[in-house]
């Protein structure tokens, strides 16, 4: 049987300001971004995991005219980030603080988990989880 290569899962967010999402993505996340170029920022969200902020004006040069510009999409939900992590509000609260705005604060959740949500700075659906039990 042939073993099936390694994928390293890259999410890229289409933002409108690149220095402000970085700005609020580095204190939501606690850490430095790994990547920080004009174009494109990315933070290391696990060693298999990357999160990437590209302004809509670069996919959009990239994109041409094959799709819709996505800045008339701005503040309509076009994405959820799940990230699971270790104290959930901590994080929502740092979001909420960074400029976020609360969607549904910590709470069990019928699938099993504790979450809070969130949009982001472009209308990005944010939330932070835990498992319980």
């Amino acid at each position: 049987m042939k073993s099936l290569s390694v994928i390293k899962p890259h999410f890229i967010l289409y933002i409108k300001d690149q220095t402000r999402s970085t700005e609020f993505y580095t204190r939501v996340l606690g850490r430095e971004p790994s990547l920080n170029a004009p174009g494109m920022t990315e933070f290391n969200l696990s060693e298999s995991c990357v999160l990437g902020l590209m302004p809509e004006a670069g996919i959009r040069r990239l994109l041409g005219d094959r799709l819709p510009d996505p800045a008339q999409a701005a503040g309509v939900p076009r994405s959820e980030i799940y990230l699971y992590v270790e104290n959930p509000g901590e994080y929502h609260r740092r979001a909420l603080e960074a400029g976020a705005f609360e969607l549904s604060g910590l709470a069990e959740r019928d699938w099993g988990d504790r979450a809070a949500y969130s949009l982001d700075l472009d209308g990005h659906v944010l939330a932070f989880a835990e498992k319980l039990g």
